[in-house]
């Protein structure tokens, strides 16, 4: 099955509702540049050298579980192939996507994978989401179950949070600075102008949002996460395992280390620099655990004023759920209470009315177009919510078919009108009543006219369930927006090219297992010439004439000597020499 984007689906991404498609991109395999593969294979072979001990006993089984190899970039079609075995899938994604739009692909058992790859200059950390933190970060602990489960749940917990205004600001802020930051022609202004912008942000969120706690949540446990003995954890944090720098400067004494808890969600991160501080699990039952505890304290689970007010506050899609079980999504924009309850909610635009996630018949955004509004609660005097009486308690109290009435709620909502239908559940529970001629008022207000045609009133008695995104996902056709800018598609020029053949020749040297000591020298005088910085292919080239004790490759290694001289590239050559030893 293929979507409109030519991606081919597998059995697990068939399962992916429509507007999540959208994000999905053809991972640009033959764009990767031999620079590209030299910098995965360094990146790689370094941290299975050093996470061999200090990462989660699952990283390298998952390695190998996820068909993820040293030498080079995994392919997509490869590693869902490996993938779909453990109940996973794998998408490729243009950079970081919205915040629920990732959450939910998690829901749905598919990580996203953002399909561009850090350059040289970025080799040890980068702050935007490439392949290397993806694949060989993610991928590698779903082979875990317990922990598989744990992210599962996350997307699905996660893609409920609710959102304010300035989360999708701070979302596009740190989207740009990713993009421009690994860009190599990207001006020092215009990087730092974009930084700037993150930092503002980051300093000025005000309250934060469910969404807000719940990335925070997510950052110190999925991304930056280490677990075991608070005195000596391992690593499980895909952010810390794809970063040869971080991966070993987070283990030293100078990162404080704390027991995970509810409180991580109160504690932000600043994606441009080490993290100061890291939480540490005991084991992955416990992320679990703290999850759910943290699911509690959401609208998700609580419903009610404080709910309601949360998706009026975020502007976006959202959904409430009644104690029948209705569902009601779009934008809501008004909500009246009285003593601390809602007795009156409003959408604007288009609106979808639900039941167990199932839209209604006849109640989409199409009937619903100008909004909805309802009262909340239980009728004046009467202990009897309508939604549990009987059809005798219905016609006691002159709520059926045919028969002009006026109902006064608590709080003050009176709706008068004629009766036409209700609408019941499965179950046999009412869950709306349909008026013709029809006026509903609070106090002096009109809320509803009956010129504007029939009034469907929402039957229940509390708001039980708030959280973000429609009830149905067939309801709306575009929840989530696709960001307008896209990751920079880098151009190189002649010399880079040039740069690049000798990459993919010293690779397929190797590869053939024949030294072909005078091709090798050719190429490295002409690196020495006009590439004298390029460590990277310098090491390659180490690598495949080291054991020949001869002055060529003495000549390549004082070169390299000469090279960690500058502070910059010191440390990158020392640990590949000596992965070399």
């Amino acid at each position: 099955m293929k979507t409109n984007y030519q991606i081919l689906l597998n059995s697990v991404t068939k399962k992916l509702p429509k507007h999540l498609l959208k994000f999905i991109v053809k991972q640009p395999y033959e764009a990767y540049t031999a620079q590209n593969q030299a910098v995965w294979r360094y990146v790689m072979r370094l941290n299975i050298d050093y996470l061999k001990n200090t990462a989660h006993s699952y990283y390298l089984e998952g390695l190998e579980k996820t068909g993820i190899s040293i030498d080079n970039i995994p392919k997509m079609e490869g590693m869902n192939r490996i993938l779909k075995e453990i109940g996973w899938a794998a998408v490729a994604v243009d950079g970081f996507i919205p915040p629920n739009a990732f959450m939910e692909f998690q829901a749905y058992n598919v990580l996203v994978i953002a399909s561009d790859i850090r350059t040289l200059e970025h080799i040890e950390y980068t702050p935007a989401p490439d392949i290397i933190h993806e694949a060989a970060g993610h991928a590698p602990i779903i082979a875990n179950p317990e922990y598989a489960e744990y992210l599962r749940r996350f997307g699905e917990i996660g893609s409920k949070a609710i959102s304010s205004d300035k989360d999708y600001e701070m979302y596009e802020a740190v989207r740009h600075l990713s993009i421009v930051k690994e860009d190599p022609n990207t001006s020092k202004d215009e990087i730092e102008k974009a930084m700037e912008a993150v930092n503002k942000l980051q300093n000025n969120l005000g309250d934060l949002s469910e969404m807000a706690q719940i990335r925070n949540l997510h950052w110190w446990t999925v991304e930056y996460g280490l677990i075991g003995e608070l005195e000596n954890p391992k690593i499980y944090g895909a952010g810390l395992l794809s970063s040869i720098g971080e991966s070993k400067s987070c283990l030293k004494n100078e990162v404080i280390k704390i027991a995970y808890s509810i409180e991580a969600a109160k504690m932000n991160f600043d994606i441009t620099k080490p993290q100061p501080q890291l939480f540490v699990t005991p084991n992955f039952a416990h992320l679990s655990y703290v999850l759910e505890k943290f699911a509690n304290t959401m609208a998700l689970r609580k419903g009610g004023l404080s709910g309601i007010e949360k998706l009026i506050a975020s502007t976006n899609i959202g959904t409430i759920e009644l104690s029948t079980g209705l569902q009601i999504s779009g934008v809501f924009t008004n909500v009246i209470s009285n003593e601390n309850k809602p007795i009156y909610i409003q959408t604007t635009g288009e609106t979808a009315l639900a039941s167990r996630d199932k839209e209604l018949i006849g109640h989409g955004v199409n009937y619903h177009k100008e909004g909805f509004g309802s009262p909340i609660g239980k009728l004046e005097g009467i202990n009897l919510a309508i939604e549990n009486m009987s059809p005798k308690d219905l016609e006691v109290y002159g709520i059926y078919e045919g028969l002009k009435t006026e109902l006064l709620f608590e709080g003050g909502i009176k709706v008068s009108g004629q009766i036409i239908t209700g609408k019941r559940d499965l179950q046999g529970k009412i869950l709306l009543i349909s008026f013709k001629n029809c006026t509903v008022t609070y106090k002096n207000e009109v809320l509803f006219k009956q010129e504007w045609g029939i009034y469907d009133m929402a039957v229940g008695k509390e708001i039980v369930s708030a959280f973000s995104g429609p009830a149905s996902c067939e309801s709306f056709n575009d929840i989530y927006k696709v960001p307008k800018e896209k990751t920079h598609k880098i151009s190189y020029f002649e010399k880079e090219l040039k740069l690049h053949s000798y990459y993919k020749s010293i690779r397929t040297i190797r590869e053939s297992k024949e030294i072909a000591l005078e091709k090798i020298e050719i190429i490295f005088n002409d690196v020495l010439e006009n590439y004298s910085e390029e460590w990277l292919l310098f090491l390659e080239i180490y690598e495949l004439v080291n054991t020949i004790n001869n002055s060529f490759s003495k000549k390549v290694l004082t070169k390299l000597v000469e090279l960690k001289q500058n502070k910059k590239h010191k440390k990158l050559i020392e640990d590949g020499l000596n992965l070399l030893s």
